[in-house]
């Protein structure tokens, strides 16, 4: 049995630089297709949508392709999402129409068709045109893993009415098992006796494994890209296969020319932009979730491990496995109603000084000479999520309020010995319980953009940023002024600390502001002082 290897990495590798790629890269990566035994370079995706600025492989018109040194035994592919067929004011076909000219006119060989299992009934008679006009034609099914056997077999019936040259699969979730994907080879052949093709994703390291399995069980279409290059986690490798399935491809491989271009292209492409599995990646392939979402979260920076992980299982409980930016950023606009919450910071902070303490390095480096400062000026002191920097017993409260992080230290809320801070009226019961046996201090809060404001018992802040927070119990308290520790600040090209400044800038331009100072180095734009020289003689 021989196989044809289908190399996507400049349309599923896209998703890093928007499709932006270099000619001098396009024409070295031709080369090398050439010269590893590929068959089929499937060079991008031909998108509908002109919003926003995207490269040229994400249009790949023919006139582009004409353009290039295609080697002369290298046949070139393009893919479309079958949902931009589906619209108001043209029929499928009638789109396909508007996009795909006559094979004989065009360089494009192979036309395959990215398809959602509800949309694939009603997208598959385009591949009747897309044939009368001379293209090959394949449908790349999607997000199958979960479907019952009775449904893939009915997949398969309907593929067999059409004249499809291919008919793959994707683990798009990348949770897939070997045997598994040995499952779904045997539904798909219940119904469908043409050629099959497999597209793994490497969420679970498995991408390889599963491409191996699925050959044995007849598959004879497979694909892959350049060092995995493809959405979150990326694919199974080329460089991989091409070694892994060389006795069983159409043409003799030379891996020279496909290991020069890894090193002069797509090698520090990938320190770039750190596609490849991670331990994040295999929660979400283990639990049916969208690699994009993961994507998203390790190129904010806005989030750490422990967020990353406590969106992952809240993910888990809700359902990912369709990408939204917003269930994405829901917890962080958790905080839409009224503000008022059940406890009021007055009788704990009016008249009297606050310390708000962060997380950043300065607070254990400065860990001796914050506690000399704590005990020589009595000051109210607020310990943010669950920082523990200094002698517990110094510390009089502590403050939360971001959904996804109050999740991820949620284990750790009951061991700690002071009040916990936390808008618990705005919270959906399931978070709400997570504060079973701790003493909670209900502070409400609303977050609205560009705003700061107080009442006695909650406040509006910009961000459900938990310094906001606090500066809102503080000030709601009737306290005489702030000093902040531990507030170290990020990289000025750091998003997190536009935010930060932002907060900073507000608050003063409120009336009921109080003084605020820093006592440890920061990088933010607030007034700094030394604790040292705070010290009484």
């Amino acid at each position: 049995m021989s196989l044809t290897l289908l190399d996507c990495t400049l349309r599923d590798g896209g998703y890093y630089n928007n499709w932006d790629f270099p000619r001098d890269l396009i024409v070295d990566y031709l080369e090398a297709m050439d010269a590893s035994g590929v068959d089929y370079v499937e060079l991008g995706f031909r998108f509908l949508g002109t919003n926003g600025f995207k490269g040229v492989c994400a249009y790949t018109r023919d006139s582009f392709i004409r353009r290039l040194p295609v080697p002369e035994g290298l046949k070139i592919g393009v893919m479309m999402n079958a949902s931009e067929l589906h619209r108001d004011d043209m029929t499928p076909v009638e789109v396909a129409q508007s996009i795909f000219a006559p094979a004989s006119e065009s360089p494009v060989t192979l036309v395959r068709l990215a398809c959602h299992v509800h949309q694939f009934e009603a997208s598959l008679p385009v591949s009747t045109w897309l044939k009368e006009q001379g293209y090959e034609v394949g449908f790349n099914l999607m997000q199958i893993a979960d479907r019952t056997t009775e449904e893939i077999e009915s997949l398969a019936e309907s593929a067999s009415q059409y004249p499809l040259d291919v008919l793959y699969f994707a683990d798009s979730m990348g949770g897939l098992s070997p045997d598994q994907t040995a499952e779904i080879v045997r539904a798909l052949r219940k119904h469908w006796d043409g050629p099959l093709g497999i597209h793994t994703h490497d969420n679970m390291g498995r991408a390889v494994a599963n491409t191996a399995r699925a050959v044995q069980e007849g598959v004879t279409w497979v694909d892959g890209t350049v060092t995995g290059m493809g959405r979150g986690p990326g694919n199974a490798r080329t460089e991989y296969l091409v070694l892994e399935l060389e006795d069983q491809l159409d043409r003799p491989s030379n891996h020279t020319a496909l290991l020069e271009v890894i090193r002069k292209h797509f090698g520090p492409m990938m320190q770039e932009y750190g596609w490849g599995p991670n331990p994040y990646y295999y929660l979400a392939g283990k639990h049916g979730i969208h690699p994009t979402f993961v994507q998203q979260m390790l190129g904010d920076p806005r989030y750490e491990e422990s967020e990353t992980l406590a969106v992952i299982e809240h993910l888990r409980e809700v359902g990912g496995k369709k990408f939204n930016v917003d269930t994405l950023e829901s917890g962080r606009r958790m905080y839409s109603g009224p503000h008022h919450g059940t406890w009021s910071p007055k009788e704990m902070m009016e008249g009297r000084e606050v310390l708000i303490l962060g997380g950043g390095p300065s607070a254990k480096a400065h860990r001796e000479g914050i506690e000399h400062f704590i005990r020589d000026r009595q000051p109210v002191v607020i310990a943010l999520n669950t920082h523990r920097a200094l002698d517990e017993s110094l510390v009089d409260l502590r403050a939360a309020c971001h959904p996804f992080r109050m999740v991820a230290d949620s284990g750790t809320y009951a061991s700690l010995p002071q009040p916990l801070a936390v808008p618990l009226s705005q919270l959906p019961d399931n978070l709400r319980d997570e504060f079973e046996g701790v003493e909670v201090l209900d502070y409400g809060l609303v977050v609205t953009p560009g705003s700061f404001e107080f009442s006695e018992t909650g406040t509006v802040a910009p961000y459900a940023l938990v310094v906001a927070y606090a500066m809102g119990i503080a000030t709601s308290g009737g306290a005489e002024r702030i000093y902040l520790a531990g507030f170290d600040g990020f990289p000025s090209d750091d998003p997190r600390t536009a935010e930060m400044n932002e907060i900073f800038s507000l608050y003063n331009a409120n009336e009921k502001s109080l003084p605020v100072q820093s006592i440890t180095p920061t990088r933010y734009r607030v007034p700094t002082t030394s604790l040292y020289a705070l010290e009484s003689a």
